[in-house]
């Protein structure tokens, strides 16, 4: 992207710009994910079936990820954000009018697609305004995004228990976000490319340096997504508590990575990434330590709360240093970011078939394995601290990109 002069009130305008953006991403997967069962019901789907559909949106947003930077290019950041987070979500209106099983995976394909690319384009622009800033701020976005699943998802809940037909939920919900979202566009940084500058492949693999970068992050989305969607299970089959109490827990959790996100930021400006990703990471092995030697839902609890502090911010800090690792930021977090998504992928079923043919016990000392594989490989996470530039002191006047 072209280097121009830029007013420091521009930049921080666009840091709550991206916010807002994020939050409505986030508003968008928890409106979804509280109507699942009325999805399911309308489309006369078994459980099998549906964890079949359930699939396609990781399969859509992995496939489409790549083709982000090339849209940012061809129509600039501003633009392309624009467009992607309208389709995104537009495109919740669509599994709640899915009669049948193809139907749905077909919708749900579409849903992850464009959830992938406005993924990739909020993520580089919000790494452009932390460069601008000189401070961490991808944290916080990632902790707008939570608050905003948690707003779609109270907002779900309360319309799944009014019994509302989640066809006109969804339909209101959707042209709500999308007057928020494209609304918020207009203040985000319009990035253009340069002149001479080529466009980015359609499909490319990411830079080794992506890769050692998505590694890390893939060891927190799996814990991430194993605790998310196991630890109430946990709790009632290895603990026996009730499931008002094993429901406490997954929302606790949820709690804790938002409330983390939110205030990590401060932690990172005076710690640094790669030490706060460490200490992160063996917070998260001695959570996942106490959820295995467990034998009261007290001490489970505990430590599924310090894996979600552990690895609150790792995920953020990761696409942080994607886009500093290279000339083509989008393809780095691009690369990243479909690491990451395989990982929520397959975390779920990977924890249920090692479960299956051990213990659920045994499949959460895995998670404490790749925990602390996070505390191990932190160090990747520095690349280019030391090319972030530093606001010396707070000033409205003009100044120059510091990469030109």
């Amino acid at each position: 992207m072209e280097a121009v002069p830029y007013d420091l009130r521009d930049v921080r305008r666009a840091r709550y710009a991206v916010a807002a953006v994020f939050a409505v991403h986030g508003a968008v997967t928890g409106s979804f994910a509280t109507r699942v069962p009325w999805i399911q019901d309308h489309a006369g789907v078994s459980a099998g079936q549906l964890g079949l559909a359930l699939a396609c949106p990781a399969l859509g947003a992995s496939l489409s990820m790549p083709l982000a930077g090339r849209i940012s290019h061809t129509f600039g950041a501003r633009n392309a954000l624009r467009g992607l987070i309208a389709l995104w979500t537009l495109s919740l209106a669509l599994p709640a009018l899915s009669p049948d099983l193809l139907a749905l995976c077909v919708a749900l394909f579409a849903f992850g697609a464009t959830a992938g690319m406005a993924d990739v384009a909020m993520n580089a622009l919000g790494v452009e305004v932390e460069n601008r800033l000189g401070r961490s701020i991808m944290s916080g976005l990632h902790g707008m995004w939570s608050a905003g699943a948690l707003i779609g998802s109270a907002a779900g809940t309360l319309a799944a228990h009014l019994g509302s037909d989640a066809r006109l939920h969804h339909a209101l919900a959707a042209v709500v976000l999308t007057a928020v979202g494209v609304g918020a566009c207009t203040w985000v940084l319009d990035l253009q490319p340069a002149e001479d500058e080529d466009p980015p492949p359609r499909f490319a693999l990411p830079p080794r340096s992506a890769l050692l970068i998505g590694a890390v992050g893939f060891c927190a989305v799996f814990a991430e997504g194993a605790s998310l969607d196991w630890s109430a299970v946990y709790l009632r089959d290895r603990l026996a508590t009730s499931a008002g109490l094993a429901a406490a827990c997954t929302t606790s959790f949820t709690l804790t990575m938002a409330v983390a996100r939110i205030a990590g930021d401060r932690v990172v400006d005076r710690y640094g990434s790669v030490r706060t990703v460490r200490a992160g990471g063996v917070l998260a092995v001695l959570g996942g330590l106490l959820i295995v030697v467990s034998r009261h839902p007290a001490v489970a609890m505990t430590g599924f709360a310090l894996v979600g502090l552990g690895i609150a911010v790792v995920v953020p800090l990761c696409f942080a240093a994607a886009g500093r690792s290279g000339p083509q930021p989008s393809q780095a977090i691009a690369g990243v970011a479909t690491i990451t998504y395989t990982s929520g992928l397959i975390a779920p079923g990977a924890i249920g078939g090692l479960a299956q043919a051990t213990s659920l016990v045994v499949s959460f000392g895995l998670v404490t394995v790749l925990a602390g594989g996070v505390a191990a490989f932190a160090g990747v996470l520095g690349a280019g601290d030391r090319d972030r530039p530093k606001i010396r002191r707070p000033s409205d006047a003009a100044v120059p990109d510091p990469r030109s």
